[in-house]
């Protein structure tokens, strides 16, 4: 149903809004910025551990688990 009259329409957000805050549904809105920061820093430990590959593996490896760990934490943002 599409609503014409936009301060109608306002309300209806704001009530459907506090309805779902009530109920522990509230909507989320992902951060863009944040995102793309984390996403920066999970690629640049990525890059430093596939670098570590001919010197330690230990190093690289633990670098690379923790690059998917953050890209876990990435995606929740």
């Amino acid at each position: 149903m599409e609503i014409k009259d936009s301060h109608l329409e306002r309300e209806v957000d704001k009530l459907v809004n506090n309805l779902a805050i009530k109920n522990g549904n509230a909507p989320s809105h992902p951060d863009p910025k944040l995102h793309q920061i984390i996403s920066f820093i999970k690629s640049g430990i990525r890059i430093i551990g596939y670098a570590f590959l001919p010197f330690s593996l230990v190093t690289a490896t633990v670098l690379l688990i923790l690059s998917e760990i953050i890209g876990i934490v990435e995606e929740l943002v």
